[in-house]
């Protein structure tokens, strides 16, 4: 991946990555990686949510 950013909201961990680059399969498999590291790494009372957001979009303007 050439670019992806995490976002941390409270109990909640957002990573955005670039949909050319990264398929629905691969999604599943990074949010669990990413689950598992901070279940290692941080003692934290609760759950917490991670979310791998792949979005694409397209504006266009009428003039």
């Amino acid at each position: 991946m050439d670019k992806s950013f995490a976002i941390q909201a409270g109990r909640e961990v957002r990573i955005m990555v670039v949909p050319e680059q990264i398929n629905d399969d691969d999604m599943v498999l990074l949010a669990r990686d990413i689950s598992k590291k901070i279940e290692e790494s941080l003692e934290y009372p609760g759950q917490i949510k991670v979310n791998v957001i792949r979005e694409s979009r397209v504006t266009d303007y009428a003039k």
